[in-house]
């Protein structure tokens, strides 16, 4: 009530800035990903496949759901099935490139909100910290992660509600990040594992 309409503002600022920063990663980054995993080839088989597990994350909004397809679009790329069906879930957990970001996002939301002066360092890893306790699931699984932020950054629990609506904003092209994320992933742990030939190797 206090802020009114700063923080209506702050949300469509919020949201049109955070969907640059995904598709950015999105269509740059992950190239970057596939291209360094497979050359042509693989940046060619990243595209060709990935669509399904753009569309089911869109979709649904849990990274947990998405697992399945997910999966499916690695092995199609040519990731070895013992390869994704490690990587796939355990990105689920544990590598989430859109929450990530979307923390930033929330605490730089506040910092700026109320005129607070916070160091680089502490955003990064309150941001870290907050990101590991957000659970694959649909809106609200970010709920305690929120919790963190505002006790570690010391602003008031009012701020809960300011956070909620920024995690539902934001929580279709965050899941969209954490499930391609894990799929270029897996191109580039299949990489490390079976070497520069591995798309060779899969066809055969």
């Amino acid at each position: 009530g206090s802020f009114g309409s700063s923080i209506a503002v702050g949300y469509l600022k919020t949201f049109v800035i955070y969907l640059i920063v995904c598709l950015i990663v999105y269509f740059v980054i992950y190239s970057v990903y596939a291209f360094i995993a497979g050359g042509k080839k693989g940046l060619v088989l990243y595209w060709r496949n990935i669509i399904p597990a753009t569309l089911t994350a869109l979709a649904t909004c849990s990274s947990a759901a998405c697992i399945p397809v997910n999966t499916k679009c690695a092995k199609n790329i040519g990731v070895p099935s013992d390869i994704a069906d490690t990587t796939i879930p355990l990105g689920t957990s544990f590598h989430k490139d859109g929450s990530i970001i979307g923390s930033v996002f929330k605490i730089m939301f506040l910092v700026y909100l109320f005129g607070t002066d916070v160091t680089v360092i502490k955003i990064l890893g309150v941001a870290l910290l907050a990101t590991l306790l957000i659970t694959a699931v649909p809106i609200g699984g970010g709920t305690i992660s929120e919790m963190l932020i505002i006790s570690l950054m010391g602003f008031p629990v009012q701020c809960l509600p300011i956070l909620t609506i920024i995690a539902t904003i934001i929580d279709a092209p965050a899941t969209v990040l954490n499930v391609v994320g894990d799929s270029a992933s897996s191109m580039l742990v299949t990489r490390i594992v079976d070497g520069k030939n591995w798309l060779k190797k899969s066809k055969i």
